[in-house]
């Protein structure tokens, strides 16, 4: 057996781990079922957002808007922020994919959303 001292976040454990010895068996390692997803959120009026635009951008992944920094009318550049969203408890944000203006914002402040949902638009 090995002793072993870990931290989590502040918090120290102390490990035994066994060493069996034996080779790796061929068995199938059973996964951890996913945990049960929340619902998801009602659908939020899209915040100032005029007609769709031929550009849309896509959520990479669940989250929640911390902050817009892009109005609908507004002229973008690629590589601009459009919006700052938290998930997984670090700040992420969503620039524009090319040169552009801002057709409509359809997510608001504090709004969640799931990953793919359409949460900009540039024409």
């Amino acid at each position: 057996m090995k002793n072993y001292t870990i931290t989590v976040n502040g918090n120290v454990y102390d490990v035994t781990v066994e060493e069996t010895g034996s080779t790796p068996s061929a068995a199938p390692v059973r996964k951890a079922a996913p945990a049960a997803k929340a619902a998801p959120a009602p659908a939020a009026a899209p915040a100032a957002s005029g007609a769709e635009g031929s550009v849309k951008i896509t959520a990479p992944m669940p989250g929640k808007v911390l902050s817009i920094s892009a109005n609908v009318g507004q002229a973008v550049k690629r590589g601009d922020t459009v919006l700052v969203f938290e998930a997984m408890k670090m700040e992420n944000t969503v620039v524009a994919p090319e040169d552009g203006t801002v057709a409509s914002i359809s997510v608001a402040v504090g709004d969640s959303f799931e990953a793919g949902a359409v949460i900009a638009s540039l024409n």
